[in-house]
């Protein structure tokens, strides 16, 4: 399937994002390692959740994750410490996403999993039971869902966890916020060190929770700000906390370079946020991304839509997401004309060098719901833009094309 996607000539609507899918699966595991009996509110509904949500509820033989790299790393965490045995794989990308690190720590800790197939990759039998815990090194560098994948299932060892991140910390936001819904759960974990964190032997509360809505999702909003032309636009989202945990709202920083401003309102204990757009006076933007990694590509083509130069650094995590979003980002814009260049896998900069754009080009998605989502507002300066496999997006924000719609723009099935 493919869309073809017709920008209007100005912005003005409300748009209420998914719930976040961050907050929303560490709730899960958390919920469910407290055998909880109370509710959880605003779940997300995207994909990843929904499998995470299946799998807990009926916890089959084989667990089939399918593409949510989330739900893999937290629940081989959580089977490891959950009396059974279990086989838990995906799709054919995810069996090829390494996971060797995981099962390493949770292997010192006396976890008994073995490997299905590939030595280091899903699928994953399990066996799971009572581990003891104690101090685990582990390196800072991995992926931040590893580190928390062990702190959510920390208070059920029965020594605790004290966890030491050797090296480089990145996504340092994505494990403090597993650390703040933790403490929301009535768990005693804290920092004791610039590197090292403690979680104590103590079930976690039962109790009731609210999640917030997505600032992950809030970027493409502040994208086609950005890119559209009208200094009249604006979008208001209910449902985004001023001092929120999570580590993609730093959006409302970056885009405040780019011209889009943030305000916050409180009415009736929910709070809203209205952006605007305004002249921006930057001429080059660099940032790295090594703390909010999914915001990369929104801002990559941000850049290229408004003749931005960049230079990204950060990105090494971006090579062993859904797809090789780094080559993916590369292969897409040249489409569009822009020649971006990559340096040790792990920047992505553009200097303005452009060639002739491809007739009818469409942008490849790769089984990425990132993809989809950052090139759609592409629409605002080119007129109209086509994206291929266009359904991706239920990943993490299953009504993004009906939002788009709300703000007026024409989808088309091609």
């Amino acid at each position: 399937m493919q869309y073809i996607i017709t920008a209007p000539e100005r912005i003005d609507s409300e748009i209420i994002l998914p719930a976040s899918k961050s907050i929303s699966n560490r709730a899960l595991i958390i919920h469910a390692l407290s055998s909880g009996t109370e509710t959880l509110g605003n779940l997300s509904e995207c994909d990843d959740t929904e499998v995470m949500k299946k799998a807990l509820c009926d916890m089959p033989d084989v667990i089939d994750i399918k593409a949510a790299g989330t739900a893999m790393r937290f629940l081989t965490a959580y089977l490891s410490v959950t009396p059974g045995e279990h086989v838990i794989t995906g799709t054919e990308r995810m069996r090829h996403r390494p996971i060797s690190v995981l099962v390493d720590a949770l292997r010192h800790l006396g976890a008994r999993i073995t490997y299905e197939g590939e030595e280091g990759f899903p699928p994953l039998r399990i066996t799971g039971g009572r581990l003891d815990g104690g101090r685990l090194d582990i390196p800072g560098n991995v992926s931040s869902q590893y580190i928390s994948a062990l702190l959510m299932i920390g208070p059920s060892l029965s020594k605790g966890l004290e966890l030491h991140l050797t090296g480089n910390i990145v996504s340092r936001p994505y494990i403090d916020l597993t650390l703040h819904v933790m403490h929301e759960f009535g768990c005693d974990i804290e920092w004791t060190d610039v590197d090292t964190i403690a979680v104590s032997p103590q079930p976690y509360s039962n109790r009731s929770y609210h999640v917030e809505n997505d600032w992950s999702a809030s970027s493409y909003w502040y994208e086609m700000l950005a890119v559209s032309e009208s200094l009249h636009s604006r979008v208001v989202m209910p449902g985004l906390n001023d001092g929120s945990r999570q580590g993609d709202s730093a959006v409302r920083y970056l885009y405040s370079l780019l011209g889009v401003k943030t305000s916050f309102t409180v009415s009736h204990g929910v709070s809203t946020v209205e952006i605007s757009r305004h002249p921006r006076q930057l001429q080059q933007m660099n940032y790295d991304f090594v703390n909010q990694p999914d915001l990369a590509q929104t801002l990559v083509v941000t850049c290229c839509a408004i003749g931005m130069p960049f230079h990204f650094t950060g990105l090494a995590s971006l090579k062993i997401k859904e797809t090789d979003r780094i080559e993916a980002l590369k292969t897409e814009l040249l489409k569009f004309g822009f020649v971006l260049h990559d340096v040790n896998d792990s920047e992505l900069y553009w200097d303005g060098e452009r060639v002739e754009l491809m007739p009818d080009a469409s942008v490849d998605t790769y089984e990425d719901h990132r993809m989809a989502m950052a090139f759609a507002p592409l629409a605002l300066s080119l007129g109209s833009v086509r994206i291929n496999n266009p359904s991706v997006v239920s990943k993490s924000y299953p009504h993004y094309w009906d939002d788009l719609r709300k703000a007026g723009f024409t989808i088309e099935e091609a």
